[in-house]
């Protein structure tokens, strides 16, 4: 894909993006809709999961909604403690 065509087509429109960077780009975009590992690997061409959650690595937003999720079912001591109160 990155071939002459593309490469005149980006300087045309004047763009500074990469083929590498759609791919992260599409990779992320798959992860924040929901969609799987293995069907992400797949549309990305990889043959390794390693290198599929390279392009497609957890949003600071779905980090977040995981360290929320322990803390509704963490005991009520436990968050005490980690409060500081």
């Amino acid at each position: 894909m990155n071939n002459t065509a593309w490469q005149r087509a980006r300087d045309l429109c004047q763009l500074s993006v990469r083929v590498h960077d759609l791919k992260h780009t599409f990779g992320r975009r798959l992860r924040a809709a929901g969609v799987g590992l293995e069907t992400r690997r797949v549309l990305l061409g990889h043959k390794n999961d390693d290198i599929t959650v390279h392009y497609s690595p957890a949003e600071l937003r779905e980090l977040l909604e995981g360290v929320g999720k322990l803390a509704e079912t963490a005991p009520a001591t436990l968050l005490k403690a980690v409060r500081g109160a």
